[in-house]
């Protein structure tokens, strides 16, 4: 645990999670400030080291959420909040956190999908991300798979509070 990272990291999950409840957005004024002082505290404690260790994690972060980004299941804030956590963390912290991120992560959208109503339709949409399936609609459609249509967007999840839980559970874990 890399207890300089406690309050910092706090911080930004609890600002991002606010931020992406109410808008469905992180923001860069957030996220790239908090990358950056990751690198330079690491630097400042462990020199050389810490700016490698920072690296490290905010690759793994940026790799293993770029690939749900990439599929479409997650947004880029998501991915640059996971990165940003990274460079704080390390890559061994980062890799317990990703693991409760998505163990967070599933308990809430099977809750946001039961009580949305639309927990069908997640199973089905899971199952097509898993696969590489992906429908394609005309932008006028106004069907719940439109990806601007209302329903559409009343079912987007905010994932920054399933960060925030697997980053902070990461730092008792060990």
């Amino acid at each position: 645990m890399h207890s300089y990272a406690w309050w910092p990291t706090l911080i930004v999950v609890l600002i991002a999670t606010a931020t992406d409840l109410r808008s469905r957005r992180i923001p860069n004024w957030l996220v790239l400030p908090f990358l950056i002082s990751g690198f330079a505290v690491s630097s400042w404690i462990d020199g050389w080291h810490g700016v490698a260790r920072s690296a490290e994690g905010m690759a793994l972060g940026f790799a293993v959420f770029g690939l749900f980004f990439w599929f479409g299941g997650m947004g880029a804030g998501d991915v640059k909040l996971a990165a940003a956590i990274g460079a704080w963390i390390g890559p061994q912290q980062t890799m317990v956190a990703l693991l409760f991120t998505a163990l967070a992560g599933g308990a809430i959208a099977l809750g946001w999908a039961l009580a949305g109503g639309f927990a069908t339709e997640l199973f089905q949409e899971t199952g097509n991300l898993i696969l590489g399936r992906k429908k394609r609609h005309d932008a006028a459609d106004d069907s719940p798979a439109a990806p601007d249509s209302p329903s559409a967007l009343r079912r987007k999840m905010p994932y920054a509070p399933a960060i925030a839980i697997g980053t902070l559970i990461s730092f008792f874990a060990r």
